[in-house]
């Protein structure tokens, strides 16, 4: 069975996200028979490429909040981040657009090492408050997990995968999904958001038993 994941590498409910899907699919009985599919979605496409600036301004601007509304509502997440054996330090730290990092999830995708890929995306970002926005932060993450140095720098400087980028983003709209995470399980089931681990272990169980959800 099919599970895909549609997420953005800058979002915190999608690494929490993330780890309550997965800690539901260590206990699922057929979770040797599943297979996890992540999909890119990007929170503010318009955001230029290779610009960045402080990550808690951009949340202050978007929501209109103050700086204490901020660090409150970060304190939450390190919290919720740290019940799913998460370590998220959101002190600090820049945003950007994550098109390129998207485009190397791709590539790492045909290589198999895509959660490998977007692991060590997610802990650069949430956890080291490191950027995944410029080509040489991308390419050492990339060689990290795992990833030929060469190859990832040839995709970068091409425009190869921003047609699968793209491709994942419309599916995303024509499903009427505007945030991330967003889980379909199946391609039948789907699953707005960070849900807790008992309702993804309840829809994996549903997905399963539906007999037009292919196995």
């Amino acid at each position: 069975m099919r599970v895909d994941i549609w997420s953005d590498l800058v979002c915190p409910w999608c690494y929490i996200g993330k780890r309550r899907f997965e800690q539901a699919l260590a206990a699922f009985e057929h979770r040797d028979a599943v297979q996890v599919v992540h999909r890119s979605f990007q929170l503010d496409p318009t955001s230029p490429r290779g610009v960045t600036e402080p990550r808690r301004a951009r949340l202050k601007a978007k929501y209109h909040i103050s700086d204490d509304q901020v660090a409150t509502m970060d304190e939450r997440l390190e919290q919720l981040a740290a019940e799913v054996g998460l370590n998220f330090d959101l002190s600090g730290g820049n945003t950007g657009n994550t098109f390129d990092a998207h485009r190397i999830v791709h590539l790492a995708r045909a290589r198999g090492k895509e959660d490998a890929m977007i692991e060590r995306f997610y802990r650069a970002y949430f956890t080291d408050a490191e950027s995944i926005f410029d080509d040489d932060a991308i390419v050492r993450l990339a060689v990290e997990a795992g990833l030929d140095e060469a190859e990832v720098r040839a995709v970068l400087a091409s425009d190869q995968y921003a047609d699968a980028v793209t491709a994942d983003a419309k599916e995303a709209g024509e499903m009427g999904t505007s945030g991330v995470p967003f889980f379909v399980l199946g391609g039948r089931y789907g699953i707005s958001g960070a849900q807790p681990v008992e309702l993804f272990t309840q829809a994996l169980t549903q997905a399963w038993d539906d007999p037009k959800v292919e196995k």
